[in-house]
């Protein structure tokens, strides 16, 4: 989103922008999402495609078919009908006609592994230099050079008062957000909660300057933000974690070793919600190359209808 605007109407939009991600598989009418956000529809309409330049239907089916392409890279065995209505199309045909005119091929032809590789070197490309871009390069699939442990917990329902980053891989918006957020936590003395990072957009199938990042911290229940900190609250969940100290390409290797080899192994799936880095202290408080985090990934039955 561009600067020098009116936080108040960022936040609001991300409130709207949390609640279709949250309901993906849901109608989402234009009045029942302006709502969300606290403005009148027609004026909505115009706000959000200023602020994220789109428009509010082309948002909402972009978001359904990545969500679509995430679940044909994690459901292998799931039909396309199942996988239509948990994305919110009316039917399988509804799903092949719109995802055949974004992706330019119908889903059953579609090779997602491809997508994601093509997707994953753009990726690779803005993080590092090429002569040290090897050291991103994927993990083989079986593969735990590192001694990678996953251990299961059931996480308790929570308040995360957030500031969202558009196009995090450009530019200082993510260290300047934390900043702002860590501010913000101090005039109330809650900069002691868990601080948190969380993406709803997988980099290896969202173009990276559609890509949103959130910075949050937990907070009390009563906790309420204001202007850009919006709040919204997780649900319990059961989570992979995943404990790491090192630098960014160690951090690369624990997500593609939890994705590629732990989780087809494991019996679970993916749940709807992000994949999670619970910091050690305070952001980046070791700088921007060293990471001491837990990785939370949310998981449920690979059994569970979508």
């Amino acid at each position: 989103m561009p600067r020098a605007l009116n936080m108040d109407y960022v936040g609001r939009v991300n409130r709207a922008i949390d609640h279709i991600i949250n309901n993906v598989g849901q109608p989402l009418r234009l009045e029942d999402v302006a709502q969300v956000a606290n403005f009148s529809p027609f004026h909505f309409h115009r706000i959000f495609k200023g602020l994220v330049g789109e428009t509010l239907n082309a948002f909402i089916k972009r978001v359904r078919l990545e969500r679509a392409v995430y679940l044909l890279s994690h459901r292998k065995n799931t039909s396309l009908t199942d996988v239509a209505l948990a994305c919110g199309f009316s039917s399988s045909s509804d799903f092949s006609r719109n995802f055949r005119s974004h992706y330019g091929v119908a889903p059953r032809a579609f090779d997602v592994e491809s997508f994601r590789r093509s997707k994953r070197g753009q990726m690779l490309d803005s993080l590092t230099s090429p002569q040290d871009r090897h050291r991103l390069e994927r993990l083989p699939v079986g593969e735990n050079p590192d001694g990678f442990e996953v251990r299961l917990r059931d996480l308790p329902a929570r308040r995360v008062a957030y500031i969202r980053v558009h196009k995090p891989y450009q530019g200082d918006g993510v260290t300047e957000a934390i900043a702002r957020l860590m501010s913000w936590a101090r005039a109330r003395e809650l900069a002691g909660g868990q601080w948190l990072g969380y993406q709803w957009d997988d980099p290896e199938i969202v173009a990276l300057e559609q890509c949103r990042y959130d910075i949050g911290i937990e907070v009390p229940n009563t906790t309420v933000g204001g202007g850009e900190v919006v709040t919204t609250d997780f649900p319990p969940m059961k989570v992979a974690e995943l404990e790491l100290a090192g630098p960014v390409e160690l951090a690369q290797r624990a997500l593609d070793w939890l994705f590629l080899t732990w989780l087809p192994q494991s019996g679970f799936a993916p749940a709807h919600q992000p994949c999670f880095e619970a910091f050690k202290g305070e952001p980046y408080a070791h700088g921007m190359t060293h990471f001491e985090l837990s990785v939370h990934l949310p998981v449920l039955d690979a059994a569970v209808p979508l």
